[in-house]
Formats: C-alpha cells, structure tokens, sequence
C-alpha cells in the first residue's frame, strides 16, 4: 500500500491461488503465509512485515464477494473507488482477523488481542459545484464519530476499578457529534477521495484513531465544461464580428475577460485564452478553450441585402 491507496500486486498471485479458488483454499494459503510472515517470527524484519501486510489484504479482498467482484472487475482503481485502502500496520490486521489468529496459535492467550488497535475508517461523500472544484474552496462537515471516552480515558472503568464506567458502559468510546471545516484542493476531480489523518473513529486500548475519507462528486455546469486543466466554452458571434475580426466579453472562472477575434475566424474554430483555466497548487495552469460559433442572422433588412448582394458581386470579379 503506498500514497493511501491499495497497490497493483496481482492478490491471487501473493496467495499462490487460482482466479477460481474456493473461500477455504483462500483461507488455507492466508493462514499459511500468515505464520511464515507473522511479526512474532521474524522481530524487525522489515520484508517480512510486508509480505504479513501483503498477505492480509489479498485475503480481505478475495474473500470478501463484492470486493473480489470489483477487483477482477476493474482491479486495484476499483478497490480505491470503493474506499479501500488495505492495513497500515499489524494491528488492523489482528483486529480483522482474529478468529483465523485464534485458529492458527490455539486458544492460548494472544499477546495481540491486547496491543493498541487503530480506530475504523469514515467515509463522508460531498457534492460540489463546478465552479468550487476549479477553484476550490472550503466546506464545513457535519458528522457522527466514536470517540475514547473522557469519564474512564477509554478504559472502559471508572478509576481503574472494576466498575463498569457509566458514561461509556464499558465500551471506553462514546459516540459524538462533530463538525469539521474541509479544504477542497482547486482542480480536484469527481470520484476523488480526500484523506483526513486522524478524523476517523477512535482507537481500541490506545491505538491511533482511524482516518476520514472524503469522496467528492461534482456537479455539473451551464456552459462550461473540464479537460484536464483546460476549462471549454462555445462562445457566439455574429458573423459580421467573425469577417472583421474585434474583441468580445468572454466569461471565465474568475469573471470576465476579453477576446480577441482575428479576421476570417471561423465556426467552430478554437482559440485559446492562456493562463484562464484551472490553477494548481504545483503551479500548472490551464487554458480557457473558447470554441466559436458564428450566427447568421434570421432575417435581412433590405440594406443589408443590398449589401450582401454588392459583396457576392466582388467574390465573382
């Protein structure tokens, strides 16, 4: 996993399974790797810790149906769409999967069920408008979130004693009700997903709270539309300013701004507006692709006839 986002190995491979093995042949070669790559085995051997997290998440996709569907859908970008973002560390793994741990090492007490677990993920999915995603701007969330529980430190006791805290039940997280103010980086795209460290739920004995996940869609706009950096726009012009050329308003993300129309444009010719499309924080900037469409008039006056008929009368000389 690099970057928050699950990586490209092929999780049938890590396994050593077929695209069509069973849920008891994928358990099978996890719990095999499990205890070849277990931390307890191999103390500071960094490989070795990757390969224990390698192993756990292509168990926690290829044995859950719908993000094994996903994944041999569309493989590792469906996977990040969904949200998943496979295991940071050990814990998270000990935390999902200790049924199978208690399978491998027996009933004896695991020194693991009782280290400091990482507090579960949040998804939070926002719409934006076009024109808030170009520029990009600030939201306030509104959401509901586990937090460790303040009477007993997230203890689960009062005091340390034996008595079950009455705040929390015992539980030592309590559900609250938070609000957080959200930057929206400008040029982000629809289907994004931001990652805010830390705004997840609370951590079980300890452990660091998990991370929030905001998945953006954006909304569509009246007359512009995006390619990459670049903002398009359909602009009409009569046809007398597209034969002479001259200057026409245009707008932009930032407001208006001039155009300047060569002699002879003509429909459907692009021009383009430097510098007026989106601009990022790395310093990349569109431009505004301003496609001309001239309009011919509906109805002549009869001087303007006349004149049409003395040019057609040049155009044959």
């Amino acid at each position: 996993m690099a970057n928050g986002k699950v990586n490209d190995r092929d999780y049938y491979e890590v396994l050593g399974v077929s695209k069509n093995a069973s849920n008891d042949a994928l358990k099978k070669a996890y719990r095999k790797l499990a205890i070849k790559y277990h931390p307890d085995k191999n103390a500071g051997d960094k490989k070795a810790e990757q390969k224990f997290k390698e192993a756990a998440t292509a168990y926690e996709v290829l044995s859950d149906p719908k993000k094994r569907e996903m994944y041999d859908l569309r493989g590792s970008a469906g996977l990040n769409d969904m949200g998943f973002h496979g295991f940071e560390n050990s814990a998270d793994i000990f935390s999902n999967f200790g049924d199978i741990f208690g399978d491998i090492f027996g009933n004896r007490s695991y020194r693991e069920r009782s280290r400091p677990q990482k507090g579960s993920d949040l998804r939070h999915d926002i719409t934006i408008s076009f024109i808030d995603a170009a520029l990009g701007s600030e939201r306030q969330l509104r959401f509901t979130k586990s937090e460790a529980c303040e009477a007993c430190n997230g203890t689960g006791t009062r005091n340390g004693a034996p008595a079950v805290c009455p705040q929390c039940n015992g539980k030592g997280r309590v559900e609250n009700a938070r609000s957080l103010s959200v930057k929206i980086p400008a040029g982000v795209n629809s289907g994004s997903a931001l990652k805010l460290s830390g705004q997840g739920e609370a951590g079980i004995r300890g452990g660091r709270a998990g991370d929030l996940y905001i998945h953006v869609k954006i909304g569509s706009h009246p007359y512009f539309e995006r390619e990459g950096l670049d903002i398009r726009y359909d602009a009409h012009i009569p046809f007398t300013k597209a034969a002479l050329g001259g200057e026409v308003e245009i707008p932009t993300l930032s407001g208006k701004a001039t155009l300047k129309i060569p002699k002879c444009t003509q429909s459907n010719q692009t021009l383009r507006m430097t510098g007026q499309g989106i601009k990022m924080k790395d310093g990349r900037t569109g431009s505004q692709l301003v496609k001309i469409v001239v309009d011919l008039p509906k109805k002549l006056s009869e001087r303007q006839e006349e004149l049409f008929k003395e040019l057609e009368e040049l155009e044959q000389d």
